[in-house]
């Protein structure tokens, strides 16, 4: 008797999953060379349905997230007339990077509680666990790293910069800026419903340092010592070209 209700209102709930994401993405390696200037991603798909599609607006919100790290947020005060570091707090994870695309307003497309279940703004992302004992007014040290990174181009939220094309194609490109961090990008796109999550795709970017750049990050890891040494070597070198080149100008 129970299956059968519970088969019955499943048959006649106008339930969500008929919807699901198909996506992929143009690359999902990007390697870091001697002349990096950043990389763009191509993220694209569509949405597939096994039924009419339901009513209300239809979104799409694609995130990605670099590794995440501690990070040391320091605080200045005039001291003397100068201005020193004063309280500092650290905020035991963040993204080294994080941009937000969505189809329309984020406030319109995601409702405060799936932005809560799935952690997609970046208030959000970034866990603050402990700081409150650190220092008396803890939040702002938060809002200063977001401030800080977007002006490093490292945080973005980009809305309506997700394309819909057919009524289910969509694509957007996401630029991955110079300043990268080495490690595993989270790519994850969602599919949403008067503001309600309907189906989720993940997926990851692998980025690593390559040629030159390799050699000398494991050299700098591995043989800490040869690294140094090597690295006042070309100091030298270099100096000694410097003042060369400059002796032969002033001749």
């Amino acid at each position: 008797m129970i299956r059968a209700l519970l088969f019955w209102l499943t048959l006649s709930c106008p339930a969500f999953a008929s919807e699901a994401i198909v996506a992929g993405l143009s690359q999902n390696r990007v390697a870091i060379t001697a002349d990096f200037n950043g990389s763009e991603i191509l993220i694209y798909g569509a949405v597939k349905r096994d039924a009419p599609a339901p009513k209300g607006p239809m979104h799409v919100i694609i995130t990605v997230e670099g590794p995440k790290i501690p990070v040391i947020v320091r605080k200045k005060a005039r001291r003397f007339g100068i201005y020193v570091n004063d309280e500092s707090v650290q905020i035991s994870s963040a993204p080294s990077f994080y941009a937000v695309a969505t189809t329309g307003r984020l406030a319109e497309t995601l409702s405060e509680t799936e932005n809560l279940r799935h952690r997609i703004t970046l208030p959000l992302v970034i866990r603050p666990v402990g700081i409150s004992t650190q220092a008396e007014d803890a939040p702002d040290f938060v809002a200063a790293t977001i401030r800080i990174r977007e002006k490093e181009d490292r945080y973005r939220l980009e809305e309506r910069s997700v394309q819909f094309t057919e009524a289910t194609l969509f694509r957007a490109d996401v630029d991955l800026p110079a300043n990268l961090s080495e490690g595993l990008y989270q790519v994850r796109v969602f599919l949403t419903r008067d503001g309600q999550v309907v189906d989720r795709f993940d997926q990851q970017i692998n980025v690593r340092k390559a040629g030159l750049e390799r050699f000398l990050f494991n050299m700098s890891r591995e043989q800490p010592l040869i690294y140094g040494l090597l690295s006042l070597l070309i100091a030298v070198v270099a100096g000694w070209a410097a003042s060369a080149a400059f002796r032969q100008m002033k001749r």
